[in-house]
């Protein structure tokens, strides 16, 4: 590929494991600009082996490598939906891998990938495995979209926050002078989809219909709301690692029975509540922010977030920033992806707690 040219795909599969975001971007003049998008949804059982693999189990090796030559096959269905709108040969993929642990206290993270596999089945540079060198540097791996935001959304004299809805939710707080801070507040969809999977066999709770019939209970919010990770200062991350079915059982069995959709408002409150009191912390005086990542579809989350804000603070999607909120992630990615073939760093240090700046990345090339 032309080592000239400003063309990126970005590639992101999230905490939700839904399927696989992609974006292609032009970098040219350092403007960051979409021009295409595409979704490849996971197959059940890449969806089912993803799931399994979040827990240990046997013969975990094997299977990791045939998830992972699965993804590699979806991945480079997402690029051949995204080729054809490419003006110009395409510098790099930047693949992210699929999380299946997060133990930056011990002192790794894992994305499942075979970038080698996705070179071969595209016959473009991929760059990946992202998180390591952060982690590496005595960092959390995580969250890596603030560098980003900053890049893309920040305005010089305004204070903006900037809201990741996925499976876990982040923030990043660009502040009026430049500086950056963010972390990872905690869960985002993830209990909300494990507990309307649970009950309704459905993938998400569509525009938060199912939480909106029901009743935020503040008992068991409160148990919710006592989990010691909320309380951690930054830096820090999280996944789901700490925030699964396990857990949430747990809290369940401290509270009194109540309707499953009482139990669905209530993990909607607590994804809500979370973000809104990071934001009070971090950036008590900002008068809007934007919310990307797939929660920023759910009417019902929107809502409790805006009344947990105190109903003065704006609440909008980064489509107000110009950029549609399941583009962001594979956008930023795509971003990194260019970093690193500039060799400039990727990573804030004062956001993942790592040694200092480093360029993220290893690269496979076509």
């Amino acid at each position: 590929m032309s080592t000239d040219s400003t063309l990126y795909i970005g590639m992101m599969s999230g905490t939700s494991m839904d399927g696989v975001d992609g974006v292609l971007a032009d970098f040219a003049g350092g403007a960051i600009r979409t021009l295409e998008a595409a979704f490849v949804p996971f197959p059940d059982a890449l969806r089912a082996d993803l799931m399994a693999l979040q827990g240990s189990g046997d013969n975990e090796i094997a299977r990791e490598a045939l998830a992972a030559a699965h993804l590699a096959g979806c991945y480079a269905e997402c690029v051949a939906a995204l080729l054809p709108a490419a003006p110009g040969p395409v510098r790099a993929l930047a693949a992210h891998g699929q999380t299946v642990r997060h133990r930056p206290e011990l002192g790794y993270t894992r994305q499942i990938n075979h970038p080698a596999l996705l070179a071969e089945l595209t016959g473009i540079d991929v760059i990946a495995d992202f998180r390591a060198r952060d982690v590496a540097a005595g960092g959390q791996g995580a969250p890596l979209v603030p560098a980003f935001h900053q890049a893309c959304f920040g305005q010089p004299g305004q204070v903006r926050v900037v809201i990741n809805i996925g499976g876990i939710a982040n923030i990043s707080v660009l502040h009026a002078d430049g500086s950056v801070s963010g972390f990872d507040t905690g869960p985002g969809n993830v209990l909300m989809d494990h507990w309307i999977g649970l009950h309704q066999g459905k993938a998400y709770d569509a525009g938060g219909a199912w939480a909106a019939s029901g009743r935020v209970d503040p008992t068991l919010l409160g148990i919710l709301l006592d989990e010691p990770y909320f309380r951690l200062a930054a830096p820090k991350s999280t996944g789901r690692d700490l925030f699964h079915a396990d857990w949430l059982a747990h809290g369940l069995a401290q509270a009194p029975s109540m309707p499953p959709e009482d139990v669905q408002a209530t993990l909607t409150a607590l994804t809500a509540v979370t973000i809104a009191r990071a934001i009070h912390q971090q950036a008590s005086e900002v008068e809007a922010v934007y919310v990307c990542g797939g929660g920023a579809y759910n009417g019902a989350l929107l809502r409790e977030l805006a009344q947990a804000l105190g109903g003065k603070t704006k609440v909008e999607t980064s489509d107000a920033l110009g950029v549609a909120p399941n583009h962001v992630e594979a956008l930023a990615f795509a971003w990194l992806g260019y970093r690193f073939t500039r060799r400039e760093t990727g990573n804030l240090p004062q956001v993942t707690g790592a040694k200092g700046p480093r360029i993220l990345g290893a690269l496979y090339p076509a």
